[in-house]
């Protein structure tokens, strides 16, 4: 125990160090971000005052808390995602809720460890999270690799959930996409985001390298059909960008059917980073949904017009 609190502490002060670092010379922000983006005013993901590590087997999970009520898990993208760019949602949710921000394994401050980045491990790390603050059930909002995270853990623990909305994904068939992406690919996409996550995650290129190779390998592998999503039975709301390159609306569409107990929004002209592009519309959505007062229409019901 005494190693252990001595290496959290050890971390603690690093990042403390990293912080003020920041703060002085320049402010955080997530992949793809736009100078007219919105900004939260607290570094997430980033943040020594909130932040809080668990070691779960393999590795170390780090996650934030923020706000008192209700709790709601905010899960971000994969590979390149990072807890800033849920930042909007914890801002809205922390007004009324606890939100418990996580950093999937091999982002941020998370560790990798030595076990396949899988979608059912990553769940498992978010049990072991849930278990130390004793914060069950849980409404779940994952963003497209954190949706995904949250469809498994609703599969594998139904009674810690209460309600889940899934981002940016949909029906995922294996070879629909091909993943072999390297952190010099990422680069050319946003190099001054990758110049923070490296030093961020007090990593080497090589490390990262290796992450990612493991990533795409895994990703390769997924084969996410609807029976995968017949067997989701939580309340679910997924919410879609019309023109969604990465979970094509059909895709999306076609895990609705699927699923026992869920909603659908789409959101109009709006790519796979809709809630970024047009939170105002997402959030529309999604805060009547999780207050239970959703107005999101199933088409499964017939229409009182009909």
């Amino acid at each position: 125990m005494k190693c252990s609190f001595k290496k959290i502490s050890a971390a603690l002060k690093i990042m403390l160090v990293l912080s003020s670092a920041f703060a002085h010379a320049e402010q955080l922000r997530y992949f793809g971000q736009q100078a007219n983006a919105y900004q939260s005013s607290r570094p997430y993901g980033f943040n020594p005052q909130a932040g809080h590590f668990i070691q779960t087997g393999d590795t170390r999970i780090y996650y934030e808390i923020y706000g008192k009520g209700s709790p709601v898990v905010v899960l971000h993208g994969g590979m390149v995602g990072s807890t800033l760019e849920m930042g909007q949602f914890i801002d809205q949710l922390a007004k009324n809720h606890q939100v418990i921000a996580v950093s999937t394994r091999g982002h941020g401050q998370s560790e990798s460890g030595t076990k396949p980045p899988t979608y059912l491990q990553k769940a498992d790390d978010l049990n072991r999270v849930l278990a130390k603050i004793n914060a069950q059930p849980v409404d779940i909002i994952g963003f497209s690799d954190g949706a995904y995270t949250g469809y498994f853990f609703a599969r594998q623990y139904p009674a810690k959930v209460k309600k889940l909305v899934a981002i940016g994904a949909g029906e995922w068939k294996k070879g629909a996409r091909n993943f072999n992406l390297t952190l010099e690919d990422l680069k050319k996409l946003d190099a001054a985001y990758w110049q923070q996550q490296i030093r961020l995650r007090r990593s080497s290129e090589a490390a990262i390298n290796r992450d990612l190779a493991a990533m795409n390998a895994y990703y390769n592998s997924v084969n996410l059909d609807t029976r995968f999503f017949s067997k989701i039975a939580v309340p679910t709301l997924l919410v879609v960008g019309e023109l969604d390159q990465n979970a094509p609306l059909d895709s999306v569409i076609s895990a609705y059917k699927a699923m026992p107990n869920a909603q659908l929004a789409v959101i109009p002209n709006a790519a796979h980073p809709v809630f970024t592009e047009n939170f105002p519309a997402v959030w529309a959505v999604v805060q009547p949904f999780l207050n239970g007062k959703s107005t999101v229409k199933s088409t499964r019901q017939p229409s009182k017009n009909h």
